[in-house]
């Protein structure tokens, strides 16, 4: 017998989104996590455990391009990295799904377009009681709903910076967030970005998607258990998942696999899983597994004026994307500006070489954006496996573009009343959602699997994580993630499941 009917290997936001749509069918569901559930603890909104002592990093390293160690700063726990995200669910614009035309080349396109995901994207908004509101972004694409919430309220300083910007002749919006933002604060007056959520004060994999579909009794997780390899048989069927659990290896059996385990970790399993009919890993007829990692170009903007202190918290609610389709030196896109979690100085200090004291004189009086271009995929920008060990070359792109983003946006806050802007890349330490490893193509030659997430190559194989997009866009991912996990769950149901 089986030990499931269907095998989702990791619980983040693509994993466990498609168990809430398969929970209904009464299918044997397993979900599979390496990681454990995070639990309460003093760590929880200590800044200085957070940035400085990397409390919760896992003690891992892989190699980089030049074959130099690196913490990647990836996390391994029940809901995967959305417990540490930003809480922002975005959708991607439409003109996303097309080929555009940046200062660094231009995308490749969806093999599907925006219409066709966004009955998706609002069911996806409804499942994690998105707050936000239709129409403040001139780029924001059609819905075919509203939010159920209102915004997350702007706090005063950013309520006065709405209006500055407002004033230069940009357009301000509030940025559509997944937060419970009374629990969040209930439990300690800190910003949510990058800090672990043990309260549920996030609307993330866990506390959504996870919470909703274990409370079918057919759906069952499993934690502390790494997947090591798929095994695939004649015909090229997937018949088995080898796993690592309390030191001991075992197979699990099921008719029905999926891989949800992040964009480096799905691509390095496909890739360990290669044997004497799959010399180049499985699911990789067109020699793409691993390929095309992106990874947004992205900075940290402080902006500050010396006589103005900034008390905000959490401060995290507003977005520009003036600059999200046009601005370049021939119109070219450069991408999105929101705000960060409010920076404090022990953030600061942790993340600069500033000394304690200026990093806290710098925090308590800056307003702290985030700029964010798109990263375009290279089949040279890639995962590989080594002895076992992840080797990531991550090739970045369009950095031009995200130059000019960033200028833009110095110049513009001061004319807005911040003569003073500082700003700071985020390097390969900082992951910067990443996806792209395991493209979704019309074309088995150039794609590794169908817009429904299903293997070329293996017709019982799915992926429902980053790793199938088959652009960054410019816009956090986690929505798009939800979205596509939650339409390849109907295509499950209605291809497997009623056979």
């Amino acid at each position: 017998m089986n030990d499931a009917d269907v095998i989702i290997i990791g619980s983040g936001m693509g994993g466990a989104t498609l168990a809430v749509q398969l929970a209904p069918s009464g299918r044997r569901i397993l979900i599979v996590e390496k990681g454990e559930r995070l639990q309460p603890s003093p760590a929880d909104r200590d800044a200085e455990a957070i940035f400085a002592r990397a409390h919760f990093r896992p003690n891992e390293e892989w190699l980089d391009g030049n074959d130099q160690p690196f913490n990647p700063g990836n996390y391994y726990n029940v809901g995967g990295n959305s417990k540490f995200y930003g809480a922002v669910l975005l959708r991607y614009r439409r003109e996303d799904f097309s080929p555009l035309r940046h200062m660094g080349g231009t995308t490749t396109g969806w093999p599907i377009g925006y219409d066709i995901l966004e009955p998706w994207y609002q069911r996806a908004e409804d499942l994690f009681e998105v707050r936000g509101v239709v129409g403040e972004d001139p780029t924001e694409p059609p819905h075919s709903g509203s939010y159920g919430h209102r915004p997350v309220p702007d706090e005063p300083m950013i309520a006065d910076l709405r209006r500055r910007l407002k004033s230069v002749g940009l357009h301000p919006a509030s940025l559509p967030l997944a937060v419970d933002i009374d629990t969040w604060l209930a439990n300690g007056k800190t910003t949510w970005d990058a800090f672990p959520d043990t309260c549920g004060g996030k609307k993330d994999a866990e506390t959504v998607s996870l919470k909703h579909a274990l409370r079918h009794s057919n759906v069952s997780l499993v934690t502390g258990c790494e997947v090591t390899r798929l095994m695939a048989g004649e015909g090229g069927k997937i018949t088995g998942v080898e796993v690592l659990t309390q030191g001991e290896r075992k197979i699990l059996t099921t008719p029905l696999v999926v891989l949800a385990a992040g964009a480096v970790r799905s691509a390095a399993i496909l890739l360990s899983s290669a044997n004497e009919n799959h010399p180049k890993g499985l699911a990789n007829r067109s020699d793409q597994v691993g390929r095309n990692f992106m990874n947004h170009n992205c900075s940290a903007v402080l902006a500050l004026h010396p006589l103005r202190r900034n008390p905000s918290i959490y401060q995290k609610t507003l977005l520009v994307n003036d600059f999200y389709l046009a601005g370049g030196p021939n119109g070219e896109p450069l991408g999105n500006i929101q705000l960060l979690g409010k920076i404090t100085g022990p953030i600061l200090a942790a993340s600069s070489p500033l000394p304690r004291p200026l990093a806290q004189w710098i925090a308590n009086r800056s307003v702290d954006f985030y700029a964010m271009s798109e990263d375009l995929p290279n089949p040279e920008s890639r995962i590989t496996v080594r002895n076992g060990r992840i080797m990531l070359d991550w090739k970045r792109s369009n950095w031009e573009a995200h130059l000019a983003l960033v200028d833009r946006l110095k110049s513009l806050v001061r004319k807005a009343g911040y003569p003073v802007v500082l700003s700071r890349p985020f390097d390969r330490r900082t992951p910067s959602h990443q996806c792209g490893t395991v493209r979704m193509g019309s074309d088995p030659m150039t794609s590794v699997v169908d817009s429904f997430g299903r293997s070329h190559d293996h017709r019982n194989l799915f992926v429902v994580d980053a790793s199938i997009l088959p652009t960054s866009a410019a816009v956090n991912p986690a929505l798009t993630i939800a979205a596509l996990a939650l339409r390849s769950g109907q295509h499950i149901i209605e291809t497997e499941f009623k056979q």
